[in-house]
């Protein structure tokens, strides 16, 4: 199979752990035999079987193994698919993490998908490798998309699709009931974390990953208008077959909503959520968990319905930090296996429909936002925000589940309860929303200190944020400095780290810069994202995840402290920009 980098150079390439010969051999094997099932069945409805994924040809009981997802790639490109297929990157255990881009007229790099002037949509599947069902419906419905004769969305957006984001995970096969708890089938699935033993869907602002630090390199390269995360649910009984959310960050809203969140929360969502259900038959809802599901809610506690947390390590909320739109699709995990799939499929098709239809809209947001950031016009960003205390009252559909002291009779069920059936609608608070309790000025930008130079310049750069190194010691006017009060550790490690809390002041700073220090414009499309990695202030920033660290613990007279400083204008200072 002939893939391409994530810049749209071509390579011949498809690591999976094993040598290069043998997956080139038996991934021709399996081409061969589906050439010759197209061979020997000439009816269109045979010869669509060789495009078939794993739970249609297994009656949903099954869920595609890597090899399946790759096979099924190979069937679509041997039939003359127009697609371009390519490799986002390489997992920990080396498998190539497979995309497929689909548009009329096909592009083939990021500079031809720019110039068709239409929005480009990046859609990612199986993250957590458990949670199977966005990985199926993404090739289905990628399959349909491009054997299609007709006119459909693929005439009005660029479609990137990554249905096996977490290959390695996927891997990892067990029973449900182990990697899953409560979700009903298929009876074998992969592991939520990768083959670090990482949350992929913790890693966005730390990026330790080699799937992490692949997928910076595509929205580098691409700079998608549309991110769209595939997942299943995990908690709540409610009457929903799917749940949403947009980037729930408050500054993915910065000057009062003119950007992408309260777009995607006001003008696209209610929209979908319309269209799914009258043109498909499911009702699909705000992501969130109930309070007090399982029994009564403590004492004095209102049922209430609460969504996740809003911080940058989670995918949707990072990519929303970009500028850019940005969606989360959870499909119900107590729903039958195939109805997930179907109500996943029905969600994105609707999604790419809409995105077409409201192009123009789309584009004009995106490049309003780096237009702002360019020309200086975000005046302040939240760096801390915590769960609306003004819920809306809003009708929601639940299941009340009962105890019972008889073993699980169905599947999808946690022990020691069993399912009513019962629907029952009632209104209650709902917290779909995060408000700001932080904000910190946008400067002109930001100085990091030597100490801290090469670790955090290679993390901004992964990011994809502009960097400059300066070349000669400088006295630079209107800088101010971050003197920590208080360093906060965890006591308790998450993800390899003890994450750390700061509590500070800026004050002025007089003195000579050195040699090797970085110079960071907020003055460019990502300075809202530099604002969130540099702030120490920052709830979810590079200092939440250690990399301040080793400068904090030099002495002061060697350079040490927090080695952030930030900028109140443009400095006058010899440098050069990084690569």
């Amino acid at each position: 199979m002939r893939l391409q980098t994530a810049d749209g150079r071509e390579r011949t390439n498809v690591g999976s752990g094993r040598s290069t010969d043998h997956r080139a051999r038996s991934w021709r094997s399996v081409v061969s035999r589906a050439l010759l099932i197209a061979v020997l069945l000439p009816s269109a409805a045979h010869r669509l079987s060789a495009q078939q994924t794993r739970p249609e040809l297994t009656k949903y009981t099954e869920t595609s193994k890597y090899t399946d997802v790759v096979a099924f790639i190979d069937s679509l490109q041997s039939r003359g698919a127009p697609i371009v297929v390519g490799s986002i990157g390489k997992t920990t255990q080396g498998r190539d993490i497979p995309y497929v881009i689909a548009s009329r007229p096909l592009v083939h790099s990021p500079a031809e998908a720019k110039r068709l002037g239409r929005p480009i949509v990046y859609v990612q599947g199986n993250i957590h490798a458990g949670e199977v069902e966005g990985k199926e419906a993404l090739q289905a419905l990628v399959r349909d998309l491009v054997l299609s004769p007709k006119k459909n969305v693929l005439d009005s957006i660029v479609l990137i699709a990554v249905p096996i984001y977490n290959a390695d995970g996927n891997e990892v096969f067990g029973p449900t009931a182990r990697q899953r708890g409560a979700q009903n089938g298929p009876e074998l699935v992969g592991q939520r974390p990768n083959g670090m033993m990482l949350d992929l869907n913790r890693d966005y602002v730390k990026a330790e990953a080699p799937e992490t630090r692949a997928s910076l390199q595509m929205f580098n390269a691409w700079d998608p208008d549309v991110f769209v995360d595939l997942h299943t649910t995990d908690g709540s009984y409610h009457g929903y077959a799917l749940t949403y959310s947009p980037s729930l960050h408050p500054a993915a809203g910065v000057r009062g909503g003119t950007f992408g969140g309260a777009f995607v929360r006001d003008s696209m969502l209610p929209v979908l959520r319309k269209r799914v259900r009258t043109r498909h038959k499911y009702e699909i809802f705000d992501y969130g968990n109930f309070t007090g599901d399982e029994g009564p809610a403590a004492p004095g506690e209102a049922k209430t319905w609460s969504t996740y947390d809003h911080r940058g390590r989670y995918g949707t909320n990072y990519y929303g930090l970009r500028g850019r739109l940005s969606i989360l699709s959870e499909a119900y995990s107590h729903d039958p296996f195939e109805r997930r799939i179907k109500s996943t499929y029905a969600f994105v098709t609707e999604l790419l429909s809409l995105t077409a239809e409201k192009s123009r809209a789309v584009l004009a947001l995106t490049r309003a936002s780096d237009a702002a950031l360019d020309a200086g016009k975000v005046a302040e960003v939240p760096v801390r925000a915590e769960l609306t205390k003004k819920p809306s009252m809003q009708d929601v559909i639940e299941e009340p589940i009962e105890k019972t002291d008889a073993p699980p009779s169905e599947p999808g069920v946690r022990r020691g309860f069993k399912r009513s059936g019962k629907f029952v609608t009632s209104k209650m608070p709902v917290r779909d929303r995060f408000d700001a309790t932080r904000t910190a000025p946008m400067p002109w930008g930001w100085l990091v200190t030597p100490a801290a130079a090469d670790t955090v310049g290679t993390m901004l750069r992964l990011h994809g944020v502009r960097v400059q190194r300066t070349s000669t010691p400088a006295t630079i006017a209107g800088v101010e400095c971050f003197t920590a009060d208080s360093v906060v550790s965890s006591p308790r490690p998450f993800q390899g780290h003890r994450e750390t809390r700061f509590e500070g002041r800026w004050t002025a700073f007089t003195g000579e810069t050195p040699a090797g220090a970085l110079i960071v414009t907020a003055r460019q499309p990502l300075g809202v994202l530099a604002q969130l990695l540099l702030d120490p202030n920052s709830d979810d920033g590079l200092g939440t995840w250690n990399f301040y660290d080793a400068a904090i613990a030099r002495p002061a007279a060697s350079g040490g402290g927090v080695p952030v400083c930030r900028l109140t204008k443009a400095p006058a200072v010899p440098g050069r920009l990084l690569p």
